[in-house]
């Protein structure tokens, strides 16, 4: 089948049941605690170059239970934050991956008061995790907050722009920060385009992040396809129990493939 594209943890079964549907790209969702074994990142890596298969890794989204920000005025997350960012530079620099990175999540400092001024010291920050490596990090963004299409008016002139900001665009976070508006994320698809190397793509209702199936939710895959087809993505779907079964991704992955189809049958 074209288009697998998973995501997955480093547990081995995890894995496993990812690489029996021969994808094309993993990428791994890490962990605070995954950070404390470097060798494992490694070794996961290793065994998808071995396969054929394009590794990305996903930097661990808390620390000690709180979502993490680059802005965050607690010293020790801030630390971490650097810190775990300098490691999986490293590693992706050695290991041939790359790694998605947020600026900072929901329910964080940065979701609160989104000015110029607070955008310019997102620019900055994020300038000195590019120190580590401008070739490792694709930066995602959120539904709200400063690293918001819907909700930063300045993001893209005054922060991916000067820094030519290597992007991953996720596609129902900016659909949800729109709420549930096709054209403007349409919009977004094509302004970001010169920047955004990797797409997550999800859908969804457009009120909140409910992480759907493709085809479960309002966006319009049809517009999508097109404007992201050529470049890197990953079905990053919502799974139930241990996340072990990734059903509904290789679902997405069909389901999007089928698109092609339909237009061909259309054109005919």
């Amino acid at each position: 089948m074209k288009f697998i594209r998973l995501k997955g943890n480093l547990e081995q079964r995890n894995l496993d049941n990812r690489l029996s549907y021969e994808p094309d790209i993993i990428e791994f969702y890490l962990s605070e605690r995954d950070l404390g074994d470097q060798e494992l990142i490694r070794d996961r890596i290793r065994q998808l170059h071995d396969r054929g298969v394009k590794p990305y890794l996903h930097h661990p989204p808390t620390y000690r239970g709180t979502y993490l920000d680059i802005l965050s005025e607690d010293p020790d997350a801030r630390r971490f934050y650097h810190e775990s960012c300098e490691a999986l530079a490293r590693i992706c620099a050695e290991e041939r991956a790359k790694c998605v990175v947020h600026a900072h999540y929901v329910h964080t400092a940065s979701c609160g008061n989104v000015t110029r001024e607070r955008t310019a010291l997102l620019r900055e920050e994020i300038r000195k995790v590019m120190a580590y490596s401008r070739d490792v990090f694709v930066w995602e963004d959120s539904t709200e907050g400063l690293f918001s299409y819907g909700c930063n008016p300045y993001l893209i002139e005054e922060v991916i722009e000067p820094l030519a900001l290597p992007l991953t665009v996720d596609v129902s976070h900016t659909f949800i920060s729109y709420r549930g508006d096709n054209e403007r994320l349409r919009d977004i698809l094509e302004r970001t385009a010169p920047y955004a190397q990797y797409y997550h793509l999800v859908d969804s209702m457009g009120l909140v992040h409910d992480s759907l199936q493709l085809g479960l939710g309002k966006i319009d895959w049809r517009m999508v396809k097109p404007l992201v087809l050529g470049k890197d993505f990953i079905f990053e779907i919502t799974l139930s129990g241990d996340h072990s079964d990734c059903t509904p991704m290789v679902e997405s992955a069909r389901y999007f493939a089928d698109i092609e189809a339909e237009e061909r049958v259309a054109a005919k």
